[in-house]
């Protein structure tokens, strides 16, 4: 029988990297949001005070819900490509693919964690551009573009795919693994079929991994800028280079740790509503099996 650590023992494992987030991590975040309720930088010799002022502009001014409400898209885009192409790939690594073909094909995905983010953005500048692999492809296909995808909003989102890929991948990699292939096995010498098997087996159990997916591809992507700013150009205005823009450009830091604040309180309700939601679904599935 495994033996329980001590308290202390807990504390010496769990403690260095909490202190790590508390200082690192927290304790910057509580220093935003303080900010976001100044009148003004207190740097120099600023008069500053409290005020609610940067939160009203947000709700007063139509401009800033309508790119809140862009960005939400761009990233439930930006997610659903990730899922759409992520899911066969981890299904096919973890259930066809093993040695060294898996391992090749798992460093082909996890490659783009290797390079600089402006070398990856710069890359696709050319390939989207005018006279680059996409056109000449797309031309061929009998869908001419004299100037590219470049600066369109289909290259921002090519472009935010390509980011966040591996995260979808190794999430739904993880839970399809551990499914227990008796379960499969089960299903088949019961006479299910290999689409039944997937929907009621493999498709709930990997439900973990593909919410965690979600979690870790979308939340970034609604805050991204500088994929919309290098690929999209004019169509990449988004609430991520507006908040870059405010602490950038213009030294207005209250105002962009407010939009910040207002961004991720939006994005946890969304995941708040999204986990009850899927908690009741998988409640009702419970209840039908119960009275199956």
């Amino acid at each position: 029988m495994r033996k329980a650590p001590s308290r202390w023992s807990l504390v010496a494992l769990l403690g260095p990297a909490y202190l790590w987030l508390a200082l690192f991590g927290f304790l910057p975040l509580l220093i935003m949001l303080y900010f976001s309720f100044l009148s003004d930088v207190p740097l120099g010799n600023r008069t500053v005070h409290l005020t609610l002022e940067n939160y009203a502009r947000f709700f007063s001014r139509g401009f800033y819900s309508r790119l809140t409400l862009d960005s939400l898209v761009m990233g439930a885009y930006t997610t659903l490509g990730c899922l759409l192409l992520g899911y066969p790939l981890a299904y096919a690594l973890a259930r066809y693919v093993q040695g060294r073909w898996q391992t090749a094909l798992f460093l082909l995905i996890i490659v783009p964690f290797w390079s600089n983010s402006l070398i990856r953005l710069y890359s696709w500048i050319i390939v989207l551009g005018k006279g680059g692999i996409v056109s000449a492809l797309l031309s061929r296909l009998g869908i001419p573009l004299e100037d590219g995808l470049l600066f369109t909003y289909p290259a921002i989102i090519i472009g935010l795919v390509h980011a966040y890929l591996p995260y979808m991948v190794l999430t739904i990699y993880v839970a399809l693994d551990r499914i227990d292939t008796s379960l499969l096995e089960a299903a088949a010498s019961l006479g299910a079929r290999p689409w039944r098997t997937f929907l009621r087996v493999i498709w709930p159990l990997s439900l973990p991994g593909v919410l965690a997916g979600v979690i870790l591809v979308f939340i970034p992507a609604i805050g991204s800028f500088v994929e919309p700013r290098l690929l999209g150009g004019p169509a990449g205005t988004m609430l991520g280079t507006i908040i870059e823009d405010q602490f950038v450009q213009v030294f207005n830091w209250p105002l962009g740790a407010a939009l910040s604040f207002i961004l991720l309180l939006i994005v946890i309700l969304i995941m708040a509503l999204s986990a009850r939601l899927l908690g009741l679904a998988t409640w009702d599935r419970g209840q039908e099996a119960g009275h199956g």
